[in-house]
């Protein structure tokens, strides 16, 4: 009883368990039937909320209103820039990836420059970089949906061992997380910030340095996600990104992070994105319409972050 107590108290705890609890009500109403596709499923789709809710996750923690709105033009302009590099071309997989990543290191380079410069919140700094870094989207798209090299397609749509490849980059990228959050001083210094600027300022933490590296940090973590969802999609398309703007804050939100910064969830990220697209997975299977299914997908939302804020500290 006092080691389950224990495990109720901790912030993952209740993402994990309310996808459990629809998953498991979705294989009731299917039979059992496809128990296997659906896990296999979950564990795909979760994996882009996963990669961009990490990086939003950082930098939610480093305090109140810090934000970055230009995750889903990022994840657009990164992935068009990508795919139009490599025009298909296997050779090119390695140059697309950096050409990525460096979208990303501009954009988070961009964002904190606004935030610092012109001493605007954040929220405002990185949706006008937004719009910008969508429309050189447009501009290079130009409406044309450029395909993936087979090698990228292949491999972002297959599996090892069961388990699908973009969940297990995603892994990889959730321990790397976990290890800078709780093993480096650079994850301390993030918390301090979060937990009160002007004391992290008086501790000698340098703060700005560490927000400027956190906003680079989501940025090219977008990107990655970008790039990876282009190439599992079959092409990049001018609105992949959209649905990630509110899911990458949402993963974070129901993942257990504090809302307020200083305190992150790993664990809690992944179980909040299972859960995530297991809800519209199980409403869909019940037959309910596209707006029934976003009204009990926010009900099911604020009752889970009810029972999470009624857990003991």
């Amino acid at each position: 009883m006092r080691m389950l107590g224990r495990i109720s108290r901790k912030p993952w705890m209740w993402s994990w368990t309310a996808a459990f609890v629809v998953w498991f009500a979705t294989i009731m109403v299917t039979g059992g039937a496809s128990t296997f596709d659906l896990s296999q499923a979950a564990l795909t789709f979760a994996a882009f909320s996963i990669i961009v809710g990490i990086g939003q996750m950082f930098v939610i923690t480093l305090g109140p209103g810090n934000i970055d709105l230009s995750v889903p033009s990022t994840m657009t302009l990164a992935g068009t820039l990508a795919l139009k590099l490599m025009e298909v071309d296997n050779a090119m997989i390695v140059p697309g990836l950096v050409i990525a990543m460096i979208t990303g290191v501009g954009v988070g380079v961009v964002n904190y420059a606004l935030i610092k410069a012109l001493r605007i919140p954040p929220i405002i700094a990185t949706l006008s970089v937004s719009f910008i870094v969508q429309s050189a989207a447009i501009w290079t798209n130009r409406g044309l949906r450029i395909k993936p090299p087979s090698f990228l397609a292949d491999f972002t749509t297959a599996n090892t061992l069961g388990v699908p490849n973009v969940a297990i980059i995603a892994l990889v990228i959730s321990v790397f997380a976990w290890f800078l959050l709780e093993k480096t001083i650079y994850g301390r210094w993030i918390s301090a910030v979060g937990q009160s600027m002007p004391a992290a300022k008086m501790a000698g933490i340098p703060v700005d340095g560490t927000r400027f590296v956190t906003y680079i940090f989501c940025a090219v973590l977008a990107s990655l996600a970008g790039y990876l969802l282009a190439c599992f999609s079959g092409g990049a398309a001018l609105n992949m990104g959209s649905e990630y703007l509110l899911m990458s804050i949402a993963v974070v939100v129901l993942g257990g992070t504090a809302v307020a910064g200083g305190d992150s969830n790993v664990p809690g990220i992944w179980g909040a994105s299972l859960f995530m697209f297991l809800v519209v997975s199980m409403l869909n299977t019940y037959g309910l319409g596209a707006g029934i299914r976003l009204i009990m997908t926010g009900l099911i939302i604020i009752s889970v972050i009810m029972l999470a804020g009624g857990r003991a500290r």
